[in-house]
């Protein structure tokens, strides 16, 4: 793999439904790899819905050797064993990718809503959709659930954020969107003819 290829493994904590998705990301293009749901709902015991978790999520990374991983912090409830549950699957998740050396960097869901639509505050069916067009994703791939697609945005997100040549501190950094047009011609041309 070339330093300009990486694969990131998004996932939307669960313990009912577990979402994951990984995007294959070169240079500045993200493609969609694989997303799925983790369904738990079928194991009563709260411990041995934890184990799947940990099996699956094992299985995820052995299979595509995902390079970061992008998760979705638990927003905060009033049912406080909720929350306790909640974060137990997040943790577990967590816990694979540092046995495996997989950086993890965590999102709440507002900035993950924020980097996919531009609104903190939009629907998980607009996040959905605009994921969606972003990567040209077909009906048939697209599922019902929205727990896939939210651990894509999560994934997204990352891309995103890690992508931002504005967001880079070191090298050749640049400070402002007129640096950035002269330091990369090559990549600004064209863009004004498809924003008129």
């Amino acid at each position: 793999m070339s330093s300009a290829e990486r694969i990131i493994l998004g996932i939307d904590p669960g313990t009912i439904n577990m979402g994951y998705a990984l995007i294959r990301v070169v240079g500045q293009k993200a493609e969609l790899m694989a997303m799925g749901i983790i369904k738990l709902d079928k194991y009563q015991n709260h411990y041995i819905r934890l184990k799947k978790i940990f099996d699956r999520i094992s299985g995820i990374i052995d299979e595509f050797l995902p390079d970061e991983l992008a998760i979705e912090a638990p927003f905060y409830g009033k049912n406080v064993q909720s929350m306790l549950k909640l974060g137990r699957a997040q943790g577990v998740a967590m816990t694979v990718a540092l046995q495996r050396d997989i950086p993890i960097t965590e999102y709440v869901p507002r900035r993950i809503k924020q980097a996919i639509t531009g609104n903190g505050s939009a629907s998980k069916e607009q996040v959905a959709g605009m994921l969606q067009h972003i990567l040209k994703i077909s009906d048939e791939m697209m599922l019902s659930g929205l727990d896939a697609t939210d651990a894509l945005a999560a994934a997204v997100c990352h891309f995103y954020l890690t992508s931002n040549p504005l967001a880079k501190s070191s090298g050749g950094a640049v400070k402002n969107w007129n640096d950035f047009v002269k330091q990369n011609p090559s990549r600004v041309n064209g863009l004004a003819g498809k924003n008129k």
